[in-house]
């Protein structure tokens, strides 16, 4: 997962992420928690010294690794990503490869409050490669998505605000060409279209009549390894 997926998902708008100059660091991992063994061995094989978070960090699910020759971090996530939201990866991570689907790489930026720049450049180069539709394959997959968004307001409301920052930015950067631009704003569209009119649960309702009155996602910094 991370901007690295992305790369490696788009290879037709590789030049776009470039020009926008998104630089890989680190390396972000899902696994399943089964395999969290096995990932650990074969992580601290290759030269990475695991971290304990400190308490105000620790996750379960979550191992961090260091390279410090290099200078290098690795973050592995096992089942869940629990951060602003939580994304879910039960019977999910057989659907593509390397990468973590395409729907859940989407996902993993949608769900930020603090939306970055950085957050923006993948999330751009993702919608110019890919269609929406009702798949998995090569697609990001609109009823996959739709499906979590009509049962969850918090969520939803996070990724509709996400994505109207998306086209505002998108279409006010000369750097991203015209066609690019218009590319993106039409799948966006589409997208939002299809979460909008999707039936939404009463539990989607009820926390809907509360809006923003409540807070409706996590505070999530930055870990914070100790030796």
């Amino acid at each position: 997962m991370g901007a690295t997926a992305v790369r490696m998902h788009c290879p037709e708008f590789t030049s776009l992420h470039k020009s926008l100059r998104r630089e890989l660091t680190d390396l972000d991992f899902v696994g399943y928690s089964k395999q969290a063994g096995n990932c650990t061995k074969m992580i601290v094989s290759i030269g990475y010294e695991q971290r304990m978070l400190q308490p105000f960090y620790r996750q379960e699910n979550r191992q961090i690794y260091i390279d410090n020759f290099n200078k290098r971090a690795v973050d592995v996530f096992y089942d869940k990503v629990v951060m602003c939201h939580t994304i879910n990866f039960k019977n999910r991570l057989e659907i593509d490869f390397p990468t973590i689907p395409l729907a859940e790489l989407f996902l993993t930026k949608m769900q930020i409050f603090e939306f970055t720049e950085k957050d923006f450049k993948d999330t751009i180069v993702l919608l110019r490669e890919h269609e929406i539709g009702e798949t998995d394959k090569e697609t990001i997959n609109c009823a996959y998505i739709g499906e979590i968004m009509s049962d969850d307001w918090e969520f939803f409301y996070t990724l509709k605000t996400n994505l109207a920052k998306v086209e505002k930015l998108a279409a006010g950067l000369a750097s991203i060409p015209e066609e690019d631009r218009s590319d993106i704003s039409v799948k966006i569209k589409k997208l939002s279209d299809y979460i909008d009119n999707r039936p939404k649960s009463l539990r989607w309702k009820m926390r809907a009549s509360v809006g923003t009155k409540k807070k409706w996602y996590r505070e999530v910094s930055s870990f914070k390894g100790t030796t």
